[in-house]
């Protein structure tokens, strides 16, 4: 049985138009200056967040200059309003988290540094948007600082859209890498969840990978869900996709059919655990998070967690 999306993934979501024309048109960004938004992300990818995730905290783009400084970047109008970002450091002094934080943070109204898997799903779609690429941005430019060609450092320009090269001139624009996310299912009631060796015990979602040189989307949904989990599938069915800047992924969606029957070979040192389970436990595991032992799902800011939701029936 097949099934569409319910809705958009939470970091699909946006309300900005991109604006490729106005990057590197600085008359129009002048005259926009004076009514532009800035949003600060610290590097560990989070901003300023506040009524209980729901909306970023942005700031009067004046209080950076009377112009953009050259290292914010544009990351779209709305309404004749340009909303910009620009990275910062994170607090001093400040401990280093100890590894990812799996469970979802404590929202408050009261501004809170938050990341996009914290508040990706819980953020509007103006702020969902906005954070989203600014992500997508400044992992990018930390991964690009020297040429690809001569080793030359790079110099940013079109609003931080555009890499040149101060020794050969060479151009780079950001870079996306291609991964494919599968939900497999029996074609009736039953779905297949797996976690990776750095997840905690109990801890699933669906199967992914990303596609190699040459290689189609459908045939690396095969070949990735055949070699982690030793499982053959068909009818392989396009569903959605949702950019996943950690760092530069853009998660591309499919359902695919598989026997149940079928033994699970789980590939050493990347699948730990992968099992089958009810459409009735997905439902309630997502309905009631920790009511069903031993099956947490996937964080509601992932493609992963509208598939499963999606798939199962369950209230979001």
């Amino acid at each position: 049985m097949s099934f569409e999306l319910a809705g958009l993934p939470a970091l699909s979501r946006s309300a900005v138009d991109r604006c490729e024309p106005l990057r590197g048109d600085d008359e129009k960004l002048a005259a926009l200056w004076p009514k532009a938004r800035m949003l600060v992300v610290d590097t560990r990818g989070r901003t300023l967040v506040a009524d209980r995730g729901t909306r970023v905290v942005d700031r009067p783009a004046v209080e950076f200059g009377d112009q953009p400084p050259v290292h914010a970047v544009l990351l779209g109008e709305q309404d004749g309003v340009a909303y910009f970002a620009v990275l910062m450091p994170a607090e001093e002094g400040e401990a280093a988290p100890a590894g990812r934080a799996w469970g979802p943070p404590e929202l408050t109204d009261e501004p809170q540094w938050l990341d996009l898997r914290q508040a990706g799903a819980t953020l509007d779609d103006l702020g969902t948007g906005l954070l989203t690429t600014a992500a997508a941005l400044f992992q990018w430019h930390r991964l690009g600082k020297y040429c690809a060609k001569c080793g030359a450092r790079t110099v940013l320009e079109k609003s931080g859209w555009t890499s040149v090269c101060s020794g050969c001139g060479r151009e780079e624009y950001p870079r996306t890498d291609a991964a494919v996310i599968c939900l497999v299912h029996d074609g009736a009631d039953q779905v297949l969840v797996a976690r990776g060796p750095e997840w905690p015990e109990g801890r699933f979602s669906v199967l992914a990978g990303f596609v190699e040189a040459g290689e189609s989307l459908e045939a690396c949904v095969a070949r990735e869900i055949d070699e982690e989990v030793g499982v053959a599938v068909h009818d392989i069915r396009y569903l959605g996709s949702q950019p996943w800047p950690f760092p530069r992924s853009l998660m591309i969606g499919f359902e695919a059919v598989a026997d149940p029957a079928e033994p699970l070979r789980l590939a050493e040192g990347e699948i730990a655990e992968a099992k089958w389970v009810s459409r009735a436990d997905v439902r309630r595991a997502i309905e009631e998070p920790g009511s069903v032992p031993g099956l947490g799902l996937a964080g509601g800011a992932s493609i992963a967690f509208r598939m499963l939701q999606s798939w199962s029936g369950a209230e979001a």
